[in-house]
């Protein structure tokens, strides 16, 4: 099911981090999310999480960006850098 290894990283100061598992975990519970497309989602640890095969890698940096911004994980201006590994 969690076929897929992604990295998950956003910009601080010019300077990329890894997400915190806080905020993946965050992210990854259906309750808050409610969308059931990232429901194949597990994080790992810091900045890394296992995703199944029918996740949209573009869908998914969208909405997590999305989520840490109105959850204020995320400052204002920076990005959200997700990708396989």
């Amino acid at each position: 099911m969690f076929a897929r290894k992604i990295r998950v990283e956003y910009d601080d100061k010019e300077q990329r981090r890894p997400c915190p598992l806080k905020w993946l975990d965050s992210f990854s519970m259906r309750s808050f999310t409610n969308a059931s497309v990232f429901d194949d989602t597990l994080p790992i640890t810091d900045g890394e999480m296992e995703i199944g095969t029918s996740v949209p890698l573009d869908k998914l940096r969208e909405a997590m960006e999305d989520w840490f911004h109105r959850k204020s994980y995320l400052p204002k201006n920076s990005k959200l850098f997700v990708k396989e590994i």
